[in-house]
């Protein structure tokens, strides 16, 4: 009996425990739904379709610049899955859920995948989320959860995905996935990717327009291809890839669609600043998201002055119109309409704040002829020399070339302008010969630092950079501001072999007034987000719900170069007698107040950039055509250089100060051949401008009286009668100059009894070759350029009799013909029109009538095709 009463009383309690667990189970459960989904909209119409107040896109005075109308109430379109293209639907599927058609919502291949790199990884790096998840998570979620990183996220985003299957049909989320879905550039939507990227009905998009707009849903802001055509490119390219992993093309098509050509365009639409717009509202996506933009309800205050914005604009078009002849003035110069130049861009910053007052990325945002959409201002492109002052600032700072192991050069510092062969790495990298030349083909012999920045001089630039290092420049720019020196470079990066963006560049040139970064910055303040720190682009800020102004400090503000190095050149840029010899006095890049500019050209004319300052005002200019065809001899003064000219007066409503001195400098005269002090013999002086313990100490001894004795021409010994003894002047320069010296008419120095290797160029005259031939290079390749005409693609043949003294006859030769000869001559000049092929050149001629022929030494040289693969580098001033 107490075993049984035992065994009821065990029972009794064990059903208690099991009921208490059951109750403390369903507990748990309940808690745990409440804590995953009880808070959950329902997936209802009205849910997924609800209106949103616009969002305003404001100047900094509060003018309209853009309105975004609520994309479900206005100007989004909705379409059956009927009407939109089966190219987008399959480009849609193998890019964002191949396996759309086959699961419930959530992909369990996928989560497993997923999961096992989140576990190898230690953290949750790889998501696994369906076209179903996505909807869910953009449409059902607040922004504050959107992007969380969370297991309990990812729960909540799998059950509405799956109460989305329950209540939708495949079709039904799909159409709703294309009408919702965020291209960029405010388009919700593909109807409204569409008008937007290509200025057409979804109806009518190609499969590559479609391959297009499906790869932009991933990273709309990166891919974008009116700022980023290339990406955009790569990324199409990748889409076209997996729908061909998918079945839907074949290795064939897909290579055949790709490459198609793509013409972006963009339907009308009410707008002000239409480039800067769409780059506020990337810097937006970047930051809040595109659903948070999507909700609507902002202010967004930008920089931007909308009276000089469009003032600008005005004058980007009068200018391209005189340059090219077209519009309501034209003109009658045929050369001028053959000119090609039918893009450009331009900015304008605060050069204290870096603030945008004017951003345009073409002359027509509209202009399907010449891709008005794309913004040239952020595009990637060479700059020509416009590069060139980074790498004077580098050899000119202490700091920078101290890493190189260097002293500083100074604005007196002499540099050879002479034809130099540097050895670099190719492509390959392998070593080759290079051999940098002058825009106007010619050599100058020795010249100041100030001269071969000033007139953009290329072998001295080419001869600066090899003495700092390209790693040197590239860090420098890149700290900067410069974003795009990533790849590897040689000694042509200081003519513009890299690429860089209008926007960066211009900002770059920020450092040149004391030596600190400039940031560019888009937004002054946003009405109406939530209180919390926000980054937009490199500035940090407090948003404000209310209307007060937010507080606001670049992120970084950093010392690049010494604030004596930053004067120096601003000296230099902003010294238009310095420049002369290339640009003539008073030419469009003076101004009336004191403003710092240089000028830039790639070697086919595909780029012309004018980059210029004042104490005040930053301003840039790019020149060119959208799609990388080359201009007809338009250089950076002439394209670039007027639209700058107009923009530097607009930006100003009152002159701005002259740029401030900081402590540090000391202005010495200087004999102005040699930068050195001066000397009784020195023939022309000037002031220069030092950091201070650079200046020179010596006085000058390229300018030496040397005593001749007038029966030989030698130099007088101490047997040399007095009658027979004159003392002349000369230049004395190393023997590399010897050639130049000869070429420009400058006496040599008779060498000295006994001389000694380096005394004068005398002694490069007794082991000189009696005729040289200076023009071409030999080992040089050269293209026809299928864009220019044919007459004006010459080359610079010339040559010259070394001692300096008078030939009887000279005659330039190639391949065996003689092309132009002279008599009683020291030297001779031609032109050589470019012809397919390997050709040789020569200089020949006789002393004397009569005597034996004389050959100089041979150029070998070869001219192809064009090559549009070809990199191309500045060699304009």
């Amino acid at each position: 009996m107490n075993g049984m009463r035992i065994f009821a009383a065990w029972k009794w309690g064990w059903w208690r425990v099991l009921a208490g667990s059951a109750i403390l189970c369903v507990v748990a459960a309940v808690l745990l739904y409440g804590w995953l989904f009880a808070d959950l909209p329902s997936v209802t119409a009205a849910e997924l379709r609800a209106t949103h107040p616009t969002t305003q896109i404001l100047d900094r005075n509060g003018k309209l610049l853009y309105e975004l109308i609520d994309g479900d109430a206005g100007k989004q379109i909705d379409l059956d899955l009927g009407r939109i293209p089966q190219a987008c639907v399959q480009a849609t599927i193998a890019t964002e859920d191949s396996r759309f058609f086959w699961h419930p919502g959530v992909d369990p291949l996928a989560i497993a995948r997923a999961a096992w790199q989140n576990l190898s990884g230690g953290g949750i790096s790889s998501g696994a989320s369906t076209l179903t998840q996505q909807l869910a998570r953009n449409l059902l979620m607040g922004s504050d959860e959107r992007y969380q990183t969370s297991y309990r996220r990812k729960l909540r985003e799998a059950y509405l995905a799956w109460q989305l299957e329950r209540h939708y049909g495949k079709d039904e989320l799909l159409a709703l996935y294309l009408n919702q879905t965020y291209y960029g550039n405010f388009a919700f939507g593909i109807e409204s990717a569409a008008q937007i990227f290509f200025a057409k009905p979804a109806g009518q998009l190609s499969t590559a327009e479609c391959a297009l707009l499906a790869g932009l849903v991933q990273y709309p802001t990166g891919y974008n291809p009116l700022l980023d055509p290339e990406a955009a490119k790569g990324r199409q390219l990748t889409v076209l890839r997996l729908m061909k992993d998918a079945g839907y093309l074949d290795a064939a098509q897909a290579e055949e669609i790709g490459r198609e050509p793509l013409q972006y365009r963009s339907r009308l639409f009410n707008i002000e600043a239409p480039h800067f717009v769409m780059y506020v509202q990337d810097l937006l996506v970047q930051q809040i998201g595109a659903e948070r933009l999507r909700a609507g309800g902002l202010r967004v205050y930008t920089t931007l002055d909308l009276d000089l914005q469009r003032q600008s604009e005005v004058a980007v078009t009068r200018r391209l119109e005189q340059l090219t002849c077209r519009g309501a003035g034209g003109c009658d110069d045929p050369a001028a309409r053959s000119r090609r130049a039918d893009n450009a861009a331009a900015v304008v910053l605060d050069s204290h704040t870096g603030e945008i007052l004017s951003m345009i990325g073409s002359p027509d945002y509209f202009s399907a002829s010449i891709s008005g959409n794309v913004n040239a201002a952020l595009a990637a492109r060479q700059p020509g020399s416009a590069i060139k002052p980074f790498t004077y600032a580098a050899a000119l700072d202490p700091a920078w070339s101290g890493r190189a192991g260097q002293p500083p050069l100074t604005a007196a510092s002499i540099l050879p302008d002479l034809p130099t062969t540097f050895t670099v790495e190719n492509a390959d990298g392998a070593l080759a010969a290079y051999r940098p030349q002058n825009y106007d083909r010619q050599y100058h012999g020795p010249v100041s630092v100030r001269a071969a920045l000033a007139n953009s001089y290329n072998i001295p630039a080419v001869e600066v950079l090899e003495r700092v290092g390209v790693e040197t420049l590239r860090t420098l720019a890149s700290q900067a501001g410069i974003q795009t020196f990533t790849g590897r470079y040689g000694l042509a990066l200081t003519l513009g072999g890299g690429d860089v963006r209008l926007l960066e560049l211009t900002a770059a040139y920020g450092i040149f007034d004391d030596g600190k970064t400039v940031t560019p910055r888009a937004i002054l303040k946003i009405e109406g987000l939530e209180i919390g720190e926000v980054e937009i682009g490199d500035w940090r800020f407090q948003s404000a719900a209310t209307g007060a102004p937010n507080l606001q400090s670049p992120i970084s503000n950093l010392q690049i170069i010494s604030p004596q190095t930053a004067y120096l050149v601003t000296s230099i840029l902003s010294d238009d007698v310095a420049r002369s010899p290339s640009f003539g006095t008073n030419s469009v890049l003076s101004l009336p107040f004191p403003a710092a500019v240089k000028t830039g050209t790639t070697t086919d004319w595909r780029d012309n950039w004018t980059v210029g300052y004042s104490s005040e005002r930053l301003v840039g200019v790019w020149v060119g055509n959208a799609d990388n065809s080359p201009m007809a001899g338009v250089s950076g003064v002439d394209g670039a250089g007027p639209v700058w000219h107009d923009i530097m007066r607009l930006a100003h409503r009152v002159a701005p100060l002259s740029f401030a001195r900081p402590d540090g400098l000391a202005d010495v005269q200087i004999c102005a051949p040699s930068g050195m002090l001066p000397s009784p013999e020195c023939p022309r002086t000037r002031w220069e401008l030092f950091a201070a313990g650079t200046q020179p100490t010596q006085p000058d001894t390229q300018y030496q009286r040397i005593a001749i004795d007038l029966a030989t021409g030698m130099r007088a010994t101490e047997e040399t009668p007095d009658n027979r003894r004159a003392e002349k002047l000369f230049r004395v320069l190393p023997p590399e100059y010897h050639d130049w010296m000869v070429a420009q008419g400058i006496a040599i120095a008779p060498p000295a009894a006994e001389a000694r290797p380096g005394d004068s160029v005398a002694l490069a005259k007794s082991t000189a070759p009696p005729l040289r031939l200076t023009s071409p290079a030999g080992h040089t390749a050269y293209q026809v350029h299928p864009g220019m005409p044919q007459s004006t693609q010459r080359l610079p043949v010339a040559g010259l009799a070394a001692d300096g003294r008078l030939w009887a006859e000279l005659r330039l030769v190639v391949d065996g013909e003689v092309i132009t000869t002279a008599q009683d001559a020291t030297r001779l000049d031609g032109w050589w029109l470019l012809s397919l092929g390997e050709h040789r050149f020569w200089l020949e001629g006789e002393a004397v009538a009569g005597a034996p022929t004389t050959r100089s030494g041979e150029a070998l040289i070869q001219v192809d095709e064009f090559r549009s693969d070809q990199l191309t580098y500045g060699v304009e001033p």
